[in-house]
C-alpha cells in the first residue's frame, strides 16, 4: 500500500485538521496580508512606523478580526480556534499586526465585553468591531509590569465624578486610540475606567527608539487630573483579578500568533537552504542544516498542536485554565525565538537583512517573551499549578 503524500511545509498534515471555515479565515487574513501589507512591512519596520492605521483597522473590522470571538454589539461570535487561526496569519506577517487586533480584540474591547455597562458597550463595541474607533488599555507602569496589583495610578471620587491621576507605559495603540480602558487604584481597590481620549487631562506621547515591534504604535498614557463622571467606571469590575481576566485572552492570542512568526521564519529558512549553494550543491543537502531544518520543524508543528490543544479547552464548556494558557504562552514564544534565531544562521549574513523577515521576528518576539507575563511570571504561575507553592514573594 502505498505511503500518503507528505507535505514538506506541513509534514503531520495539520491544516488537515481545521475545518472550512477556518481555512475561510486563515485564507481571507493571508490574502490580504499578502496583496497589502507583506510588500511594504519590512519599510515600516525599518522606518518605525505604521502608516495607514485607520484603513488597517477598517479592512480588519471588515474581515471580522476585532473582538473576532465576542458575541453581539457587532463583534463576529466565532470560535476562539478561527480566532488564533487568524493571529497567526497576522504574526506571520508581523507582531504589530497581531498586537493591535490583539490589544484591541483581547483587551479593550473584551474589558468592555466582559465588565462594562449596557451603555458603555453600546457606546463603544459596534464602533470598534468595525475599526472606526480604535481602543488601548492602560495597566502597566512605569515602575510596576509584573506586579500590577502595585499600580500607583489613583482614581478618587470628587461628588459625582472620578479624577484620575497616573502614568500608563508600553501602550499600545496609545496615540491613535479613541478610547481607553485604564485601571487604577480606588478606597476600594482596583477598578478600570472607560477614558474618550479627547478627555481634558488625557494625552499619549508615542514611545521612540525601539528595536522591536517597529511596525506598531506603542506610547505613554499620562493622566493628569483627568475627570470622568461616575458612568465611566465599569461596573463589573473588580480587583486585579479584572485586568488579569483581560490579559489571559491576549495570552492566549500569542499563543497562536507566534506559531504565525515562527512559520515564517522556518520556511524562509527552507526556502534558503535549497537554493543557496556553497561547496558545489545546496546548502539544504549538508547534515547540519538539515539538523537545523527538522528541529525546528519539530518544535513548530509540537507548539502549533498546543495551541491546537489550548483552543479545544477554550472552546469547550469547562473552559481553559490561566495556568494552561501560561504553559502555551511560555513554550510557544520560546521555541518560536529559538526558530527564527537558528533560521537565521541558516541564512548567514543574509539572515540580519530586511530582505528576509527573519530577523524582524526575531526582533519582535524579544518584546512577545517579556509583554502579557514575562516567561519568569508565566514559569511561577505554572510552578505554582505544579506544587501548590506560590513563589511569587
Amino acid at each position: 500500500m502505498p505511503f500518503p503524500a507528505l507535505d514538506a511545509v506541513d509534514p503531520l498534515n495539520l491544516e488537515a485538521l481545521l475545518t472550512d471555515e477556518e481555512r475561510a479565515v486563515r485564507d481571507t487574513v493571508r490574502q490580504y496580508l499578502d496583496a497589502k501589507v507583506e510588500p511594504h512591512i519590512a519599510d515600516w519596520f525599518e522606518s518605525g512606523e505604521l502608516p495607514g492605521l485607520p484603513e488597517l483597522a477598517r479592512a480588519f473590522g471588515k474581515m471580522g478580526l476585532l473582538g473576532m470571538h465576542l458575541e453581539g454589539y457587532g463583534c463576529a461570535g466565532m470560535s476562539a480556534r478561527a480566532y488564533g487561526i487568524a493571529c497567526r496569519e497576522l504574526e506571520a506577517t508581523d507582531s504589530g499586526l497581531r498586537s493591535f487586533v490583539s490589544v484591541q480584540g483581547s483587551l479593550a474591547m473584551f474589558a468592555l465585553h466582559r465588565f462594562g455597562s449596557e451603555e458603555q458597550k453600546r457606546e463603544w463595541l459596534p464602533r470598534m468591531a468595525e475599526g472606526s474607533a480604535i481602543g488601548c488599555f492602560g495597566l502597566t507602569e512605569p515602575d510596576h509590569g509584573s506586579d500590577p496589583a502595585a499600580m500607583t495610578t489613583r482614581a478618587r471620587r470628587d461628588g459625582d465624578d472620578w479624577v484620575l491621576d497616573g502614568r500608563k507605559m508600553w501602550i499600545t495603540n496609545g496615540s491613535v486610540a479613541a478610547v481607553a480602558v485604564v485601571w487604577a487604584r480606588t478606597e476600594d481597590g482596583v477598578r478600570g475606567f472607560v477614558v474618550p481620549t479627547d478627555t481634558p487631562g488625557f494625552s499619549a506621547p508615542v514611545i521612540k527608539h525601539k528595536m522591536s515591534l517597529r511596525a506598531s504604535v506603542t506610547s505613554e498614557l499620562v493622566l493628569d487630573a483627568v475627570r470622568l463622571p461616575a458612568s465611566a467606571r465599569l461596573p463589573e469590575a473588580r480587583g486585579v483579578g479584572a485586568p488579569l481576566t483581560c490579559l489571559n485572552e491576549a495570552r492566549y492570542g500569542i499563543v497562536w500568533g507566534v506559531t504565525g512568526a515562527a512559520r515564517s521564519a522556518w520556511r524562509s529558512a527552507r526556502d534558503y537552504a535549497l537554493e543557496r549553494e556553497q561547496f558545489g550543491r545546496p546548502i539544504a543537502g549538508f547534515q547540519l542544516t538539515q539538523q537545523k531544518l527538522v528541529d525546528m520543524a519539530l518544535e513548530l508543528h509540537k507548539a502549533t498542536l498546543t495551541a491546537l490543544h489550548l483552543s479545544a479547552l477554550k472552546d469547550s464548556p469547562a473552559g481553559v485554565h490561566p495556568a494552561q494558557i501560561s504553559f502555551g504562552k511560555l513554550n510557544n514564544v520560546r521555541e518560536a525565538i529559538e526558530i527564527c534565531r537558528t533560521a537565521r544562521t541558516i541564512l548567514g549574513a543574509n539572515g540580519i537583512s530586511l530582505e528576509y523577515p527573519v530577523i524582524r521576528h526575531a526582533n519582535n518576539l524579544e518584546s512577545v517573551l517579556t509583554y502579557e507575563g514575562t516567561s519568569e511570571m508565566h514559569t511561577l504561575a505554572l510552578g505554582q499549578a505544579l506544587t501548590g507553592h506560590a513563589a511569587f514573594r
